[in-house]
């Protein structure tokens, strides 16, 4: 990285940073871009520069997530299906403390914006259907299927449902206050039943028996 762009990565982190801690205050609707810009000592169209809207603001790394399933699947070992990667990538990412995972101590103020906010939950959901598609274009790609076949949009689907099941348990925990350590354990095991439906297909959850119960 040259020295103008290790300047530009480092003004991006100052907004992003001065930002971050104004939402925390104030919460992300009662904050302003100029509120923004008057603290990171810029001018708006600075700010505007380096994230087109407010919310680019709080997930200031949202490209990354959007990015961490299709990296996954693109960097999966030879013979390893595209679930096997996506358990093996999530599990690792458990073990290293991922911070885009959002569960290390300290982080439900953070979480807390977010449920207080309809903008940034729009966001997420905007987030996951991003993820989506750029899963379902790697699939087509590594997979080779053709521009009609449905599976890669199938696969994509299933595959982002159940990353934002996993993502949203780590938000639902931290906000009752869950220790982090528990949190990690307690999701642990709820990726591991949630890959290990996907490699099943589901194909015996929610069987019903001959009397009409359940199975």
């Amino acid at each position: 990285m040259g020295l103008r762009a290790e300047k530009k990565q480092a003004t991006r982190t100052a907004i992003a940073d001065a930002a971050l801690g104004l939402f925390l205050e104030r919460g992300f609707d009662r904050v302003t871009v100029a509120d923004v810009a008057r603290v990171s000592r810029v001018s708006v169209n600075t700010v505007f520069n380096y994230f087109p809207a407010k919310e680019d603001l709080f997930f200031d790394r949202q490209d990354e997530v959007i990015q961490r399933l299709p990296t996954a699947i693109r960097e999966r070992a030879p013979g390893e299906p595209a679930v096997a990667a996506a358990r093996r990538a999530f599990l690792a990412e458990l073990d290293r403390d991922e911070v885009t995972l959002g569960l290390h101590p300290g982080i439900a103020p953070f979480w807390r914006v977010v449920e207080e906010s309809a903008a940034l939950q729009a966001r997420l959901r905007h987030l996951r259907d991003r993820t989506e598609e750029a899963l379902s274009e790697t699939l087509r790609t590594e997979t080779g299927a053709d521009a009609d076949d449905p599976m890669p949009r199938i696969a994509a689907a299933m595959l982002a449902a159940a990353d934002a099941s996993l993502h949203a348990e780590i938000r639902r925990r931290v906000l009752v206050g869950e220790d982090p350590d528990a949190v990690r354990t307690g999701v642990r095991r709820m990726a591991e039943a949630t890959f290990e439906a996907l490699e099943s297909g589901l194909t015996t959850y929610a069987l019903r028996s001959a009397t009409g119960r359940p199975g």
